[in-house]
C-alpha cells in the first residue's frame, strides 16, 4: 500500500469541480484508492464521498493506493494534486 499526503491550496477547497477532476484522475487505477482525513476515509472513485468530506483550503488529506500499479498511480496523482488543488 502506498500513501501520500497533500495540503489543499485551492481557496474554495474541494467542491464539485475539483472532486470530479480527482475522481477522473484516479478512474484508470485498477486498485483501491482511499481519500480523506484521520477522521474519515472514503472511496477515491466516488465523487459524493469526496465532496462529503468538506475539505477546505489548508486541510491536509491522505490518499492511499492499493493495487498492482500503486507507485506509478500515486506519483501521477501527487503531480495532479500539486497542479490543481
Amino acid at each position: 500500500m502506498k500513501e501520500i499526503k497533500h495540503i489543499i491550496k485551492d481557496e474554495l477547497g474541494i467542491h464539485a469541480r475539483p472532486a470530479g477532476l480527482l475522481v477522473k484522475a484516479v478512474a484508470g487505477f485498477s486498485g483501491e484508492v482511499r481519500v480523506g482525513t484521520p477522521q474519515k476515509m472514503v472511496d477515491g472513485k466516488r465523487i459524493f464521498g469526496i465532496m462529503n468530506l468538506g475539505l477546505k483550503c489548508g486541510d491536509e488529506i491522505t490518499l492511499t493506493f492499493d493495487g498492482i500499479d500503486e507507485d506509478v498511480t500515486a506519483e501521477k496523482i501527487l503531480l495532479f494534486l500539486n497542479e490543481n488543488l
